[in-house]
Formats: structure tokens, sequence, C-alpha cells
């Protein structure tokens, strides 16, 4: 089985994965931001650094799913965190509509990313984290990383809109969303067991 956590930035993807991977004992494959070379000066220059990001990102995300696709193909579950679908139609998209990515650029990134997809196999399902721009905040803050100092409300709002147009037209597989707003998986285990049940109904029919 594969089960991929999407959401905006501080929804809590990847303090969710690790639990989820600790409970089923399946692997879990991050999403690569500390190694990020672009990522510091996208969050000072979004213009001159949004395309750099976006490839690196879409480049780095294609990996792992044909790594998944190997884990799979020996009997290994995986917890994912983040999507290859999340990169274009979520983080390109806004930065375009946004003016911090020009035509040129969209669409080079556009022709790399339809390039890739053909070979990319959608998660058995998809867990999308809901949450409120007050969670993202906060979440954000007690987080503490300097290259996030930067950053823009306008940005996160504008990401959660995106994420509510592509999940809603998401057919691609099982989906299930969980609004985290008000959860508190971390210290909270009755939260994080809500989940669990949440995710063996939908992939298994237990409930």
């Amino acid at each position: 089985m594969h089960i991929a956590i999407v959401g905006n930035i501080g929804a809590g993807k990847t303090t969710l994965a690790h639990k989820l991977a600790h409970h089923f004992n399946w692997e879990v494959f991050l999403e690569d931001v500390d190694h990020n070379p672009y990522l510091k000066d996208f969050y000072d220059d979004m213009p001159r650094w949004s395309f750099h990001l976006q490839v690196y990102f879409l480049n780095s995300r294609f990996r792992q799913t044909q790594r998944i696709k190997e884990m799979k193909a020996i009997g290994k579950g995986v917890i994912q965190d983040r999507t290859i679908y999340e990169d274009a139609h979520i983080f390109a998209a806004n930065l375009h509509e946004s003016g911090l990515m020009i035509e040129r650029d969209y669409e080079n990134y556009l022709g790399l990313f339809e390039s890739m997809i053909s070979m990319v196999d959608p998660p058995d399902l998809l867990l999308y984290l809901k949450a409120d721009l007050p969670k993202l905040i906060h979440q954000i803050e007690k987080r503490g990383r300097d290259y996030e100092n930067n950053m823009r409300i306008e940005y996160l709002r504008n990401l959660n809109e995106h994420y509510e147009r592509w999940i809603g037209n998401y057919k691609a597989g099982k989906l299930l969303i969980v609004d985290v707003s008000q959860l508190d998986y971390v210290s909270r285990p009755e939260d994080l067991g809500t989940i669990i049940e949440k995710i063996q109904a939908n992939l298994f029919g237990l409930f």
C-alpha cells in the first residue's frame, strides 16, 4: 500500500508521516527540504528563484516515485510526505498565477511535469490534511525554520485555495480529507487514533 499525505506548509504532514509509518511498520518517504539548495533564496526572492526551486522539487519527487514503485513491487508499504501532483497543481500553478513565475518558465515546467507523470502511479490513498491559516502559522512559527521567516500570509492563503480546488477535482484514486485545524496528534493519542481508524476504513474497509 502507498499512502500519500498532502497539505499546505505547516499542516503537519511530516509529523503524521512518521507516526503512521511507525504504526503500520511501513517505509516513510519525506520531502527533500533540508537539502534543497534553492529554498532559502526562494523565500528571499520568489520571482528570481521560483523556476529553479520547482524544477529541483519536481526532479526529486519523480525519483522518489520510482523508489516507491520499487518498494511496492517487493511488498513494502509506503507513507509519502507530499506528492509530485502538488508540485505542479499547487505550487507551480500558484507561483504562475501570482506573477512569481513567468509564462515561459511555467510552460517549460509543465512540459517536464507532463513527461514525467505518465510514469507515475497514483497512491492507494491520498490523505489531505486540511488546515486553517491560524493552525498553519502556529505550526510554522513553532518549528522555527529561518528561511520561512519571510513567508507571507497571502502566500499561505493562496496555497490553501489551490489545495481546495485541486482536492475538489481529484479523481486518481481514493481520497480521505481530515481537518486538522483543531487536532493535535502529537499530544493527544486519541486524535492520532481517529486518523488511523479513518485510514483503515478507507483502505481496508475496517470500521
